[in-house]
């Protein structure tokens, strides 16, 4: 399932069982110029694989291994050693740091403008028609998850007032177009399957309402104290990721969206609904943003069985690698 309190027995289990998936190259020694990052075909994530893909990871120094795991059990590679950092949303973060799984945010990627949201049927006319109704969303621990719980929250409302099956954001989609279910948590690309398909049924609301949804990349802190200057280089090269989308689009977006088998055209249309976020956005992020929201998602995450408490959240993040 999704990311409960597990008994260390349980957490051992699953750790071996990740590491055994990933395979003998993640259980490898990090070094200083070698990281195994973990992510999601997210299109926030993107830039990452650009930096891949056009060698910008290699021309700041740094040898990165790029794994495609669910963000379910990405906090099991981590504390399996199979992956050094690891790209995912802040209350994940605040998750994984509450529940024993220790990770550092060092730079911030993407703020969700409409990419995340909940679908629903054409008779679904608010949030109160959906009290026990079906909706398709992800396990327990990630964003989309979270993102169904905070929109239910702002409306008065709770989990226990629905009924939810556990589908992976790609899967909800795809089963809310093919008439499964009463509506869908997912986002893009996999949200404007829904878009497309407007007979299906419709968006009740984004992030553009429920502005809850940022992404950062995070770092074991051992990892991280050993080796800054590959820490440094990952942050560079994101930032130079993100030059290279300004300066040529096409060719960027042919990369990024062959990534999770797009057009660079498809790709375009579905980054439109998120804004990556740049030098000057981080430095606003990391000076007070990144705090607050963490606190109040921390109660949210308390709330709904995820957390049993509420981790420090000045201490989840390191500023020094925003220049």
């Amino acid at each position: 399932m999704g990311f409960r309190i597990r008994s260390g027995k349980s957490l051992a289990v699953a750790v071996a069982a990740v590491v055994a998936t990933l395979g003998a190259a993640g259980t490898a020694q990090a070094q200083a110029t070698q990281v195994t990052l973990g992510m999601s075909g997210w299109t926030g994530f993107a830039p990452l694989t650009l930096a891949d893909k056009a060698g910008i990871f290699k021309k700041h120094g740094v040898d990165v291994d790029i794994k495609m795991i669910p963000q379910k059990d990405r906090h099991l590679a981590l504390a399996a050693g199979a992956i050094q950092c690891a790209a995912t949303t802040v209350e994940t973060h605040v998750a994984w740091n509450a529940n024993g799984v220790p990770i550092t945010q060092i730079v911030q990627l993407d703020k969700s403008y409409g990419a995340d949201g909940l679908a629903v049927r054409g008779d679904v006319k608010g949030f109160a028609d959906l009290k026990g109704k079906t909706i398709g969303v992800d396990a327990p621990g990630t964003a989309p998850y979270f993102g169904l719980a905070w929109m239910l929250k702002k409306n008065g409302m709770s989990l226990k007032d629905v009924k939810t099956t556990t589908l992976s954001p790609q899967a909800a989609a795809q089963a809310f177009v093919a008439g499964q279910n009463d509506a869908a948590m997912t986002y893009e690309p996999y949200l404007s399957s829904v878009r497309q398909n407007p007979d299906k049924g419709k968006i009740l609301a984004t992030t553009l309402d429920y502005p809850m949804v940022m992404d950062t990349l995070g770092c074991a802190p051992k990892w991280l104290k050993d080796n800054p200057k590959a820490a440094q280089a990952l942050v560079d090269s994101y930032f130079e990721a993100l030059d290279m989308i300004r300066q040529d689009p096409a060719k960027a977006n042919d990369v990024m969206g062959a990534a999770v088998k797009q057009s660079g055209e498809q790709f375009a249309k579905s980054s439109a609904y998120l804004r990556w976020q740049d030098r000057d956005a981080n430095r606003k992020f990391f000076g007070g943003e990144l705090a607050s929201f963490s606190k109040e998602a921390a109660q949210v995450l308390l709330e709904i069985g995820v957390i049993r408490q509420v981790p420090d959240v000045t201490a989840l993040y390191d500023a020094r690698f925003i220049k």
